[in-house]
């Protein structure tokens, strides 16, 4: 396991009474690009600020390899933020603005001549040391900003949104370019996002947050495929999410049917929540063949796939699928055991939004 850099400990954060974090603990390894993924407000952009020294936890601490800085100020913490606006100053031309950090660090002409070079090369922005920041595109003027964070040479990178005033392709490119940075730099990124895509194409370990607790952490592969919760569920992607009951080990009824699974453990005729993909639904031509039999009352064309939508035992299914049944064709349902995933419904509310703060 790799060395683990940050540590926040027991983290609860207040504002005018109103509780964003709730007893937060999250390590965060050396060389890891970690997503914080979640709705707006749910304590995601306040772990970063609190990480970046421009707040104070109410109770907890942040330990930084080894050492309390909780009460250290930003410019005393070995990172780098870059945030959503990108806070480039525009009376100075792009070399300056790489510049600052160094300059105040006293460093000499010539190291920050060659750290210029660096960056800009870096951030594939060679020659553009003398152009101003209002010449430069939205994507051009992000990377300038990353490369004055790099330049100070952080241990740790905390980006805030950076990608959210570009357009979707330029967003697309630039999640590439911080993924061959983070391999090259070998940084620790610490990223907040909203965007599930965003988070599932970049990072090697995403943790999902609501209502200033965690929910669940694992790698894109795990958080997708195995929720732990029906938030997660619903967040992360498009899900079938329906109430059923676990009969026994392996074996769930699903709105009337019996369906096979591979989880165990859940005792016997218990209510669970079942989370099925909209790309693990099968479609069958002759409804007799499925293991429930419905028809399809929505059809849009979506490039790679078709999506769909099935009524079938008064629920209405997401197929998404390369095979194309066209509105009013009635069809089978069929789900892989493997694609059936079982969850423990929430006891409650609160025990919905706690989730897992492990």
């Amino acid at each position: 396991m790799k060395n683990v850099l940050v540590n926040l400990e027991h983290i609860s954060k207040s504002y005018d009474g109103q509780l964003v974090l709730d007893d937060l603990n999250l390590y965060i390894r050396e060389n890891e690009f970690l997503t914080l993924l979640g709705p707006s407000g749910c304590g995601k952009t306040t772990t970063l600020r609190i990480l970046g020294g421009f707040e104070t936890p109410d109770t907890g601490r942040v330990v930084f390899e080894g050492r309390d800085i909780t009460n250290l100020p930003p410019n005393k913490r070995q990172l780098n933020t870059v945030f959503q606006k990108y806070a480039l100053f525009p009376h100075m031309n792009i070399a300056e603005n790489i510049a600052f950090g160094l300059k105040i660090k006293g460093k000499s002409k010539s190291y920050i001549d060659d750290k210029i070079k660096y960056a800009l090369k870096l951030v594939n922005l060679d020659g553009y040391e003398k152009r101003m920041p209002d010449s430069l595109s939205g994507g051009q003027q992000q990377r300038i900003a990353i490369a004055r964070a790099i330049v100070n040479e952080p241990k740790l990178l905390l980006l805030d949104e950076p990608l959210g005033a570009l357009d979707l392709k330029l967003r697309q490119d630039m999640q590439y370019e911080l993924i061959r940075l983070k391999n090259e730099l070998g940084i620790t990124f610490i990223y907040v996002t909203h965007d599930q895509e965003e988070a599932l194409t970049m990072s090697d370990t995403i943790v999902v947050m609501n209502q200033g607790y965690i929910q669940q952490i694992g790698s894109p592969e795990r958080i997708y495929n195995e929720p732990e919760n029906a938030f997660v569920a619903d967040f992360i992607g498009d899900s079938n999410i329906i109430g059923a009951t676990m009969i026994e080990d392996r074996l769930v009824n699903i709105l009337g049917y019996r369906f096979a699974c591979v989880d165990e453990g859940f005792g016997r005729n218990k209510p669970v929540d079942v989370v099925i993909r909209p790309e693990d639904v099968e479609l069958t031509k002759d409804p007799a063949e499925g293991t429930i039999q419905g028809v399809v009352s929505h059809l849009i064309f979506k490039g790679v796939h078709y999506e769909m939508e099935v009524q079938a035992c008064g629920f209405e299914w997401l197929v998404h699928s390369t095979g194309m049944f066209p509105v009013g064709t009635p069809v089978g349902i069929k789900v892989d055991p493997f694609n059936i995933q079982i969850m423990h419904k929430p006891a409650s509310e609160d025990e919905e939004a706690v989730g897992v703060n492990e």
